[in-house]
């Protein structure tokens, strides 16, 4: 008994070995055929469903829209709030750039995820470059507004970044 118990255990660890070494390999070989590896990596490790039984590319492509829209998602209800009221003089290019940051959460996201879920993977590219055009649209416009400084720099440089991954990613299903 004690010895089925043990052959048992250790199949049922090999198996769960197996099965994450399948999944780090997806995401590896994935990530090389990205512009940023560590960035893609990173991201995807991050997160569950990555290495979830059945993940796949498309699971992947899931995973790096759901990181752009969490980044939109902070700069519209966390950063761009704050920034107001520590520097109220901002207003006018922080307006612009809450203005396309919500651009990209109420059109390019839906319409990548949307893309996705029904297996048109042209249109999740297109999302993602749409998202990526809005957080330089973002960065211009408070260049623009006089701020040479910008606060949101490295928020808008990751959002460029994880657009170009997720794209390059969807890519690959077409």
């Amino acid at each position: 008994m004690a010895v089925e118990s043990l052959i048992s255990l250790v199949t049922f660890i090999s198996t769960i070995l197996l099965l994450e070494n399948d999944q780090n390999a997806l995401i590896t070989t994935t990530c090389k055929n990205t512009p940023n590896y560590p960035l893609c990596v990173s991201t995807l490790q991050s997160d569950p469903r990555s290495s979830a039984a059945g993940a796949d590319v498309e699971t992947l492509c899931h995973v790096m829209v759901s990181a752009v829209r969490s980044r939109a998602d902070e700069v519209t209800r966390v950063t761009i709030p704050e920034l107001r009221i520590a520097q109220p003089r901002w207003g006018g290019p922080l307006s612009q750039c809450y203005f396309f940051y919500d651009a990209v959460l109420r059109a390019d996201m839906p319409q990548a995820e949307a893309a996705l879920k029904s297996g048109v993977p042209k249109f999740a590219a297109a999302g993602m470059s749409d998202a990526a055009k809005e957080a330089e649209n973002c960065e211009a416009a408070l260049r623009d507004g006089g701020i040479t400084d910008s606060p949101l720099r490295g928020i808008n440089q990751n959002v460029v970044e994880l657009s170009v991954v997720a794209n390059s990613i969807i890519k690959t299903l077409l």
